[in-house]
């Protein structure tokens, strides 16, 4: 019933910047908290960044600083700003969100992820 689809991936030098949006669409009643995480090949799926539906913000320590974390309600997107990327930044990186939607005339919540977008960042 609700599909998030990321865009913005890519291959960047060391200290660039990039910036990942994820765009929610279905039967959307209301996007709570959404946010972004990481896996890199051979490790866990870490948080990077989440954002609330009013807006407040958390971030992983290894990215304080140099990622911003957004969100526009009325376009059921949020965004992940990247500057200063270092390489050990690279990661394939998925979007979460927490959704409220319907099905049928039944409001239920639940969890979605997106398919993934590579960040790789090399010289």
């Amino acid at each position: 019933q609700v599909q998030l689809v990321e865009s913005g991936g890519g291959l960047v030098q060391p200290g660039g910047s990039l910036r990942l949006s994820c765009a929610a669409s279905g039967s959307i009643f209301r996007l709570n908290a959404m946010g972004w995480y990481r896996q890199a090949p051979g490790k866990q799926r870490d948080l990077v960044a989440v954002v609330t539906y009013g807006g407040s913000t958390n971030y992983a320590d290894s990215v304080k600083g140099r990622f911003t974390i957004s969100r526009d309600n009325a376009k059921n997107t949020v965004y992940l700003q990247m500057n200063s990327l270092k390489p050990e930044d690279t990661a394939v990186f998925y979007c979460n969100a927490d959704v409220t939607y319907y099905s049928g005339t039944i409001r239920r919540r639940e969890n979605y992820w997106g398919q993934g977008t590579q960040v790789t960042v090399s010289s």
